[in-house]
């Protein structure tokens, strides 16, 4: 079967150590669209934070996706129409906050260009407002503060601290919020059921295509369910070894041009 859908992690798969998109990986991302291959930049980022690399990609030209907050919302490039979006109930907010303040932790959550935080030098913080390129806003009350819609918060600290307060809350919400890890010093929380796998389903029914016409390329944790889910499962070199085992492919690194070797390969594009 001809593969129509290629979904592609953005930190450690797209883009180097520096932040980067290789002359040569964008070259061949814009020759395999030219060819019919729809792009979807799936990541944990805020779709602010992924918009710079949308454009660059050429999404808007050629009828890409960006799949952001770890799949809380789906939107496309092209039209700017959001088609599919899941909030966090935002009963939960109190519950994560006195979690924040009892370990010590820094909390945050977006709103478009914005980070939203109590805490704006906190070192993660900044790390993560400068990685998106967002204005981080400083509030004297989060919970009051948060009077719109939310896709995901962000707690932020040293990895020990963090692990405790993952594991407690796991413990407590587990079933009720997505909690997981995405980097040692940055704890995601989204809405129930939230992952790569679950809205690239959402989208393959928009589009009526089936997942065996998808390829999914990451190195994550939270990559993992779409490696599993996608028609083939691409995995860089630089992962982890508990997410290289589920590849059906390994590819070379993000710092050498894994995703663009990949694809010339898999799309005979060479």
């Amino acid at each position: 079967m001809k593969y129509k859908l290629l979904a592609i992690d953005l930190d450690g798969t797209l883009t180097d150590s520096n932040k980067q998109i290789s002359p040569r990986t964008l070259s061949v991302l814009l020759h395999a669209q030219r060819c019919g291959t729809k792009i979807v930049i799936a990541s944990g980022r805020p779709t602010h934070g992924i918009a710079p690399i949308a454009n660059l990609l050429r999404l808007n030209e050629f009828g890409g996706y960006v799949l952001s907050f770890n799949g809380g919302e789906i939107t496309n490039w092209q039209t700017g129409d959001i088609i599919w979006q899941k909030e966090v109930n935002k009963s939960y907010l109190p519950y994560l906050y006195e979690s924040t303040r009892k370990h010590h932790l820094a909390i945050e959550t977006f709103n478009g260009q914005y980070a939203i935080t109590e805490t704006p030098n906190d070192k993660y913080i900044q790390r993560q407002a400068a990685i998106n390129n967002l204005t981080i806003t400083c509030v004297p009350d989060f919970l009051e503060a948060v009077n719109f819609s939310i896709i995901k918060c962000l707690i932020v600290g040293e990895s020990e601290k963090l692990e405790v307060a993952e594991k407690e809350l796991q413990e407590k919400l587990q079933g009720e919020l997505g909690i997981f890890r995405s980097e040692p010093y940055f704890l995601e929380i989204v809405a129930k059921d939230i992952d790569k796998a679950r809205s690239l389903c959402v989208l393959l029914q928009h589009l009526k295509l089936q997942r065996e016409e998808l390829i999914a390329i990451g190195d994550g944790y939270n990559d993992i369910s779409m490696i599993r889910y996608a028609g083939l499962g691409v995995v860089m070199e630089n992962a982890i070894e508990v997410v290289k085992r589920e590849a059906d492919i390994i590819a070379p690194s993000n710092d050498n041009e894994g995703v663009a070797k990949i694809v010339e390969q898999l799309f005979n594009l060479t």
